[in-house]
């Protein structure tokens, strides 16, 4: 959906887009001899989630992890012990942040835009993930699914960021490394931004909503949407 309004909110999805969920591979390659599986797994979950919120469903995010994973247990013949679930958990509250993201980070925030994040996983009490990585202090707000009870990409999820923060969704540009989010968030009228990182690209087929930027890296992400969408100095936030 083409919009010539300057988006001055960028929201960023954090799971692999932030947040580094490679960091999650010993625990797959443990149990289920290849590290790869944890792909497998991210798919199954995406897939499960996103078929909730079709259905009228809602499992908080988390839940749906855990029951992913003994889903493909079960499919490899693999027997999962507590202490594997618990290490799920604590891998997954615990990601580091990606080498690109305070540097993409810091220059948002010295151009003037406005930080935000918009996650599927339910709100924890501090200190959050974003805070165990060392970035949640730059966010004005960080907004979870579970107050809509919808998944991404369900226009409710971005619509939402925008009634909390009192703004068009044309005021929102959404950062992900999941062409999925920013063709829902582009759908509900917000701009989208993608950061291709392994294992990520454009779909081409008809009718799919192109990203208004892409770049690999986060960093040249965020050059680019200074360049295109800098607010004037009359617009800062402290």
């Amino acid at each position: 959906m083409p919009h010539d309004k300057a988006a001055s909110i960028i929201v960023f999805d954090v799971n692999e887009t932030l947040l580094d969920i490679t960091t999650l591979e010993p625990l797959f390659d443990r149990v289920f001899g290849d590290g790869a599986v944890l792909r497998e797994w991210f798919a199954q979950l995406i897939l499960y989630s996103q078929t909730m919120t079709l259905s009228g469903l809602y499992t908080p995010f988390g839940e749906l992890g855990v029951g992913s994973l003994r889903m493909l247990a079960s499919i490899h013949g693999v027997l999962l012990a507590d202490g594997d679930l618990d290490e799920l958990k604590k891998r997954m509250s615990t990601m580091p942040a990606h080498p690109d993201v305070v540097p993409a980070l810091t220059r948002l925030r010295d151009a003037r835009f406005r930080l935000v994040t918009l996650t599927n996983s339910a709100a924890t009490s501090s200190p959050t993930p974003l805070e165990r990585a060392g970035i949640g202090g730059f966010f004005e707000k960080s907004f979870s699914v579970e107050s809509v009870q919808k998944f991404k990409p369900a226009p409710e999820t971005y619509r939402l960021v925008a009634g909390q923060l009192g703004v068009e969704t044309s005021d929102l540009c959404l950062v992900a490394c999941h062409l999925w989010d920013t063709i829902g968030a582009q759908a509900a009228g917000c701009r989208g931004a993608l950061v291709t990182r392994p294992h990520n690209a454009i779909l081409p087929a008809a009718d799919v909503p192109i990203p208004d930027l892409v770049a690999p890296e986060l960093s040249d992400l965020a050059d680019q949407i200074v360049q295109r969408w800098r607010p004037p100095r009359s617009e800062s936030h402290a």
